[in-house]
């Protein structure tokens, strides 16, 4: 190629997957305990009448959704690239953590209204039945979480599943408690309480999650990518004069990509080639920034300007 349309791509592991995917098992495994735990809730909160328990097994039923989408997703980013879809299905883990999301503030929002209306016609709550459903809620939410807790590092996918069955854990936990207070003190309102903790516990993670799968979306730049950063180490190159149309975005967890357009001296070019040229570019932005999925550009001198003539 000629030195005014030279082109470079680096491909990094993440073509052969996507972060989630090494997790599939465990969200099955997570799926199955929810879906159980989930029927169980709803049979305790029948027996002892507690609105907290049936928020939690509701808040379950959201979730199994949610898992089993998650599941869903990884299935199709699995598939291969089409001519069309040049990065597969990839994009569509950030799409069920999406659609999570938006579940979880309206599983938030329902248990909120329940307690309020339990509050408004209070009803007799039998805490024995509540703590017993409630603690193996909770033991049965912690073995998904030692399931999902490093997934959930590396994937929005994973991570939402992870938030899902956090709050689930939390749920239980103040399931648990108010049926000591109702047990122990007498004091009905502990139930409403409990569901009201648990409604509050779901929204601010889940407005944490959606952020990010938004700005994923917005295709914005990765937010451990330090544009200013990159754009200074590119420059630092020998023979870089300047760099332009600098893109960063991310295709889906775990699978950053960037675009540039670099400013190499003809002299400069010509002394170090353009193989060495791309490979330095390709060391650096997958050395210092993790960014292994790059393609340059590499333009003599005042070529910008000629492209925006053209354009004009």
């Amino acid at each position: 190629m000629g030195a005014g349309h030279s082109h470079g791509h680096a491909h990094g592991a993440a073509g052969g997957g996507t972060a989630a995917a090494a997790y599939r098992g465990r969200l099955r495994i997570a799926l199955w305990i929810t879906l159980t735990v989930m029927v169980v809730e709803i049979v305790g909160g029948i027996v002892a009448n507690s609105l907290a328990l049936v928020a939690d097994a509701a808040h379950m039923a959201t979730d199994a959704l949610g898992l089993a989408m998650a599941l869903l997703a990884i299935h199709f980013a699995g598939r291969p690239p089409t001519g069309n879809r040049t990065f597969g299905y990839a994009r569509a883990e950030i799409l069920a953590a999406l659609a999570n999301c938006v579940l979880l503030l309206g599983v938030g929002g329902y248990v909120l209204y329940e307690a309020i209306q339990r509050f408004v016609t209070p009803a007799e709550t039998e805490g024995g039945l509540t703590a017993v459903f409630g603690l193996i809620g909770l033991v049965a939410n912690m073995i998904s979480l030692s399931l999902l807790m490093r997934g959930q590092k590396e994937s929005l996918n994973v991570r939402g599943a992870f938030l899902e069955v956090a709050a689930d854990a939390l749920g239980s936990l103040a399931v648990l408690v108010s049926a000591v207070l109702v047990l122990t003190t007498g004091w009905q309102a502990a139930d409403p309480v409990a569901s009201i903790v648990i409604g509050l516990m779901i929204v601010p993670r889940t407005w944490k999650l959606l952020r990010e799968t938004l700005n994923v979306l917005l295709e914005a730049a990765p937010e451990d990518v330090d544009m200013a950063a990159v754009r200074s180490h590119i420059r630092a190159l020998p023979g870089v004069e300047g760099v332009h149309d600098l893109h960063a975005w991310t295709i889906t967890s775990g699978l950053p990509v960037l675009s540039a357009h670099v400013v190499v001296g003809s002299e400069a070019l010509d002394t170090i080639g353009h193989e060495k040229m791309l490979h330095e570019l390709r060391t650096c932005l997958g050395d210092h920034f993790d960014v292994e999925h790059c393609t340059f550009q590499l333009e003599p001198d005042g070529h910008a300007a000629h492209e925006l003539r053209l354009c004009h």
